[in-house]
């Protein structure tokens, strides 16, 4: 069908080329492939374009532009926070085998945050957000799981802030902090003894405590729990960290943020992998046999938890596993344990891709200190709010909705 548009009103090669930003043989290579129509000039040699049909390609170029920049982001998101290199796992460039023993978990966390590192940091609770995660919490059966407490938790402190829409680094790391002191202190407590003197401000640690276990927090101890919070905070773009940043990248509040992490990290490949290999070391400990417990998974074809194929990202072993155990060899309840740890390596030394994982050292440290079996997945829940909301910091700097991975359709054609 012939072009309606007037002669006067079409655009030469040349314009048709700057309008699309290539070259006057990619205009030519356009027509001859079917992507734009032309007409011959008056001279008969040249040809001439309707502007209509030239905007309309150039909308379609950006558009897959667009969509070739989103599968690109999806996979290789910049980000300045965590380095796992040469067997050490670093934030912001300092190793966490130094943190861990310098600073408390939130001065870790502003640090995260901020690049400050502020050993004043405490994370106070809202009164008013507090009551309302309580009372949500408390509503629970009694059979419902850590994490299910976790996200009413949240869920509910984000109900009571009609403020909780700020993305500036002010706003954001205010929030982080409240969040995080209400997933900690909305927990049932176990009645525990206080964890540190009268007159010093509790840190977070301090307060996670008496809602794990019931026994009185020693030093060491309280320094593992600590510790752990630290080493959990984050581990580069895990699943949960991931879907934390696809949250933030379409501007949701912090709150909505850690609810995205929560939902990824409740998975028995994830976070709840800790009450996997808690089950496993506290059976093999109550029988005094870990060959016969790695056998058993081993016969029933039953990958044994707490082990994972760290080759490809720590050569010689999880530096997290290895930090946490060296802490709770300074907890004279935890010698024992510790000896069934040993055992289970042991036991499955004959795969050298096996060692003890961060999930193994958590169900040690809940097992040596009186905490119930999902106890590790609090630690790493609370602990790695921290990660996601850092990670929120930076998406919310970044060019908005950038997560689109591009879709293949093998489903039925259309008949």
């Amino acid at each position: 069908m012939p072009d309606a548009a007037p002669p006067r009103h079409r655009l030469t090669a040349e314009e048709t080329a700057r309008r699309l930003g290539v070259k006057v043989e990619t205009v030519y290579a356009y027509v001859s492939r079917g992507l734009l129509g032309s007409v011959r000039a008056a001279d008969g040699r040249t040809s001439l374009f309707a502007p209509d049909d030239v905007d309309a390609l150039a909308r379609r170029a950006a558009r897959g532009r667009r969509r070739d920049a989103s599968a690109r982001t999806f996979g290789d998101v910049a980000t300045a926070l965590t380095l796992i290199d040469d067997d050490e796992l670093y934030y912001r460039g300092l190793p966490v085998s130094r943190l861990i023993r310098e600073h408390r978990f939130e001065a870790v966390a502003v640090f995260l945050w901020t690049e400050s590192l502020d050993a004043d940091a405490r994370f106070e609770t809202d009164p008013v957000a507090a009551a309302v995660a309580r009372a949500a919490v408390s509503a629970l059966p009694a059979r419902a799981r850590v994490i299910d407490r976790l996200r009413v938790a949240v869920a509910s402190a984000a109900a009571a802030d009609p403020l909780r829409y700020g993305t500036d680094l002010e706003a954001v790391t205010a929030t982080g902090a409240g969040i995080l002191a209400v997933m900690v202190e909305a927990l049932p407590a176990a009645d525990a003894p206080a964890a540190e003197s009268a007159g010093e401000p509790p840190s977070l640690a301090a307060r996670l405590w008496p809602r794990l276990t019931a026994r009185p927090a020693t030093a060491p101890a309280l320094a593992a729990l600590d510790a752990a919070l630290i080493l959990t905070a984050d581990h580069g773009l895990a699943a949960s960290t991931t879907a934390a940043r696809i949250a933030a990248s379409v501007r949701a509040d912090p709150y909505a943020v850690v609810q995205a992490g929560l939902g990824a990290v409740d998975g028995p490949h994830h976070g709840l992998a800790s009450a996997l290999a808690f089950r496993v070391l506290a059976e093999a400990h109550a029988s005094g046999d870990p060959v016969a417990a790695v056998a058993e998974r081993l016969r029933a074809r039953i990958p044994v938890p707490g082990f994972g194929h760290e080759a490809g990202v720590y050569p010689h072993g999880d530096v997290r596993a290895r930090e946490l155990l060296l802490l709770l060899r300074e907890i004279p309840e935890a010698r024992d344990v510790l000896d069934t740890v040993d055992g289970l390596t042991r036991a499955v030394s004959r795969r050298p891709a096996l060692r003890p994982n961060v999930d193994l050292a958590l169900a040690a440290l809940a097992l040596s200190c009186g905490m119930p079996a999902d106890a590790g997945e609090a630690v790493f829940a609370v602990g790695r709010t921290a990660g996601w909301i850092a990670h929120a910091l930076e998406e919310y700097e970044a060019p908005p909705h950038r997560f689109r991975p591009r879709g293949t359709y093998v489903g039925r054609r259309p008949a």
